[in-house]
């Protein structure tokens, strides 16, 4: 760990998010954006300070289910007393002798960038060199220090060509944050209490305020549903990019989507279309198109196309067709070539399910389980009434519909005869 502590604004409504869900809590890959400002805090520092306010509990609660081995402080701030991006550090004790200050809704921030953040400095402040800084509050930077900000309206025409911008990341001294926040004031037309006077204040003391320079992508920050759209595609190229180097095949890679938490191993094949979800695993297997998987592990498989993997399924040396979907189910060595449903079952080697099977896994009250056997013969359209136990080298007819165990060797059917009526038909439509 580095001598740091990390402070994490998270207090925010974000109205301009136009939804009941608190900002940090939208998701890009799977993930709220307050999950990557996080992650990557740990990677630097053992005391990450989290700062609430809006729905504060809601967050908490689900931050925690994301970190429950870890521990992470939350702070739920008095905004009504303490308004701002000052006023939500207030009464904050951070451990170390230097404090970072990040945005939640910068879940593109990484901590490679946010090292650079260690010079020798009362403050470290991030700083944008941008083609245009139209917008942006000008950072003036004399032989490498920060000199002063200028936001536009009050910029010369001097002033107005700089392309310096401000990217709103700071790392305090802390015991320079400690002794001047209590100094901040909130004389100003919103009332607030912000952090960026704390810039002002230390040029002031004469104190060293150092600029660094960071890349756009990271400290993009997402205030609409645009911007999180936005992100997510910049985060989602990450995510591919790293698997393509890891040896993966993707077929047409920007209309596959890869959830944050999924692991991709071996030989394995991604094809065009297919969604994997929350922290499925996939070891040299071969996914294809407009399939699905989602919390699931699939080993030297094949699925798809247009296949299903729900989540608690285990697939190994399996074969799934088109429009197959599992759930809770472990295959070994199974082939499933076409529109079946398996779910809540155990089905072992060399086994065939036929097209239109269906384990009948739910009374309408509780989920029952399938056990089937190795070598086992399952014609198609039949159905198999949980709980049941198919053994092994069983043959079960097509169009059977068994609602009790079965035993190694049989054949199972129970097909209605079938019932011919001679000319019905010229019959019921009345023709000769």
């Amino acid at each position: 760990m580095l001598n740091k502590s990390i402070i994490i604004l998270a207090a925010g409504a974000g109205t301009r998010m136009k939804s009941t869900t608190p900002k940090v809590l939208h998701k890009i890959s799977g993930k709220p954006m307050l999950y990557f400002s996080i992650k990557e805090s740990l990677k630097l520092s053992d005391d990450i300070t989290v700062v609430l306010y809006h729905q504060a509990q809601k967050v908490k609660e689900e931050i925690e289910k994301l970190f429950k081995e870890i521990k992470i402080n939350f702070v739920i701030q008095d905004h009504e007393k303490y308004p701002g991006t000052g006023g939500a550090v207030m009464g904050i004790t951070p451990k170390y002798d230097k404090t970072l200050v990040l945005n939640a809704d910068m879940p593109l921030i990484q901590s490679s960038e946010l090292e650079k953040f260690d010079l020798d400095a009362t403050i470290v402040m991030s700083v944008l060199e941008l083609k245009s800084a139209d917008g942006y509050g000008r950072v003036v930077i004399e032989n490498g220090n920060v000199k002063r900000i200028v936001e536009q309206k009050d910029a010369t025409e001097e002033e107005l060509k700089i392309n310096t911008a401000n990217a709103g990341i700071y790392q305090f001294e802390t015991k320079y944050l400690l002794e001047n926040l209590p100094k901040l004031s909130n004389n100003n037309a919103q009332k607030e209490y912000y952090i960026t006077d704390l810039i002002e204040m230390a040029i002031e003391q004469g104190k060293v305020l150092k600029p660094i320079v960071v890349n756009e992508e990271n400290f993009k920050g997402v205030n609409s549903k645009i911007e999180l759209a936005d992100a997510e595609v910049i985060h989602q190229k990450r995510i591919k990019q790293q698997f393509l180097k890891e040896g993966v095949i993707m077929r047409m890679p920007e209309t596959i989507y890869i959830e944050e938490g999924v692991s991709i191993k071996g030989e394995s094949i991604i094809e065009n279309g297919v969604s994997l979800l929350d922290n499925a695993v996939i070891i040299n297997s071969h996914i294809k198109t407009n399939s699905i998987v989602e919390n699931s592990t699939l080993e030297d498989s094949d699925i798809g196309p247009m296949a299903r993997v729900r989540p608690g399924s285990r697939l190994k040396n399996t074969h799934l067709g088109n429009f197959v979907e599992t759930k809770k189910a472990i295959l070994t060595g199974v082939k499933a070539g076409h529109l079946s449903y398996l779910g809540d079952c155990e089905i072992d080697e060399g086994t065939n399910v036929g097209a239109g099977c269906i384990t009948c896994n739910y009374d309408g009250i509780n989920k029952h389980k399938t056990i089937i056997g190795k070598n086992v013969f399952i014609g198609s359209d039949c159905q198999l009434v949980a709980p049941i136990t198919i053994e092994d080298d069983v043959m079960l007819a097509a169009g059977t519909c068994a609602t009790k165990n079965i035993s190694k060797g049989s054949l199972a059917i129970n097909r209605v005869p079938i019932k011919l009526i001679k000319n019905f038909y010229y019959k019921f439509f009345g023709k000769r």
